[in-house]
């Protein structure tokens, strides 16, 4: 992991970037001698990484004492996209502007995305913990397809916080039955470009013993900002 900038935010807060090989991503750690548990941050299917409101949020969470990282991962944000990916957009946008059903197309586009962002995530998440000023547990907050696969597959992963609003691929939505760690579900009642009954049938089919659901009228960037203080009382009851 190569540090390439870094600057100190009015709240203490330490905001750096690096690269990892070819991934690019970012680092804010809070103002504090312990090492701190660590909260992974990813934006619904492959917006980039300096999105302002993931930014907002990264950056509330590690001013109340957690690690937060996140990402451009293969495909994703800045990174290139390959012929299959660009394809798959220009089919998408053309669909949309004609009214077509789009589920085929996204389950393409996002299932691919799924299959080469979840080894990034867990290269970076190796190399972070190596880090002195980093010591565990790890969160997930965020992109909810690659979530629910990082849940499954990396034991280091001790609680998640997804967000309903980003396509889910049939091969995540199975796969959800076997994510277990404590889990909190946002759900924009109204978002049109996502099924409310989609939604809460995937909350029905988690394994978790303990999840949540909170929901709240409006669109699809409606998610009111009490929520990202709610993520941070659980992520404390379960990352410290």
């Amino acid at each position: 992991m190569h540090f390439t900038s870094e600057q100190r935010l009015d709240n203490g807060v330490l905001e750096r970037e690096f690269t990892l090989g070819e991934i690019p991503g970012t680092l804010w750690t809070p103002e504090s001698a312990a090492p701190a548990p660590l909260i992974l941050m990813a934006h619904n299917n492959g917006l980039p990484k300096s999105q302002p409101r993931l930014v907002a949020r990264a950056r509330h969470s590690a001013a109340s004492g957690y690690a937060v990282a996140t990402i451009d991962a293969a495909g994703c944000g800045d990174r290139p996209r390959s012929a299959a990916d660009e394809q798959a957009r220009d089919e998408l946008r053309r669909a949309m502007q004609a009214g077509l059903p789009v589920d085929e197309i996204f389950e393409t586009l996002v299932g691919s995305l799924v299959e080469r962002a979840v080894p990034e995530w867990r290269t970076t998440l190796d190399a972070l913990l190596a880090l002195p000023e980093i010591g565990g547990p790890v969160g997930y907050s965020g992109w909810t397809a690659v979530g629910i696969r990082l849940a499954v597959v990396e034991p280091r992963i001790a609680a998640a916080g997804f967000f309903a609003g980003g396509f889910v691929p049939r091969a995540q939505r199975e796969e959800a039955r076997q994510v277990t760690v404590p889990l909190l579900l946002l759900l924009q009642w109204d978002d049109e470009g996502n099924p409310r009954q989609r939604a809460l049938d995937l909350f029905d089919s988690f394994g978790s013993k303990e999840k949540t659901l909170h929901a709240n009228p409006g669109g699809h960037v409606g998610t009111p900002w009490f929520e990202v203080e709610d993520g941070v009382r659980f992520f404390g009851r379960h990352l410290t």
